[in-house]
């Protein structure tokens, strides 16, 4: 008997599930998930890793994207390549955060071969408080968003699998929902009305 099943036999068995506990909302647009932030009274950070040269680093990983201090945690290390940001070995990729409340977490979460290629996966994201979602990703610029009214989010972790080839946990463009210090938040605020302004003229 052939215990091998393919890609479409495994999203059958697993039902493509979308889980959210009472105070988190899940998205699929990033849009839609700015707006919503911007609703709630955080500011968006980015972190597109275009800053990490390529090559292969220790894990964990650090990193900021504002006022987020993130670590970047895989069994073996994290692999860069072009601002794309994976992991050396097909393992879960964890994202840690500190510094400040995160409400909000999102990105372009998929699966790559060695050569970085994006090929279709079942993608497995989780947070801390055991909100999860599953489903198919097959390009790279698929957007999975989250939002906590309640408790802050203080990981996420991403997991890629594939029935038909070696696939890693890669993520790019991650974006961070919060809301920084009260000097923090009025510094950004008046960078956005000088930019303002400017663009104006």
């Amino acid at each position: 008997m052939n215990r091998t099943i393919g890609l479409s036999a495994l999203l059958a068995a697993t039902a493509i599930t979308s889980v959210s506990s009472a105070t988190i909302l899940i998205f699929d647009q990033r849009t839609l998930w700015e707006n919503y932030v911007a609703s709630q009274g955080s500011f968006v950070f980015d972190e597109n890793f275009n800053d990490i040269a390529d090559g292969t680093y220790a894990s964990p990983f650090a990193g900021t994207a504002g006022p987020v201090n993130w670590s970047a945690v895989a069994p073996g290390g994290i692999e860069v390549s072009a601002g794309v940001f994976s992991t050396v070995n097909p393992v879960p990729l964890a994202f840690q955060f500190s510094n400040v409340a995160v409400g909000g977490v999102g990105g372009n979460f998929f699966g790559t071969d060695g050569n970085f290629t994006v090929v279709p996966a079942l993608l497995f994201i989780s947070l801390s408080d055991g909100t999860s979602y599953a489903g198919v990703v097959s390009n790279a610029n698929s957007f999975t968003g989250f939002y906590s009214s309640g408790p802050s989010i203080v990981s996420i972790t991403i997991q890629a699998i594939s029935t038909t080839t070696t696939v890693y946990a890669t993520v790019d463009n991650m974006t961070f929902a919060a809301v920084p210090a009260p000097g923090v938040a009025a510094l950004i605020g008046l960078a956005g009305a000088v930019a303002g302004r400017r663009r104006r003229r």
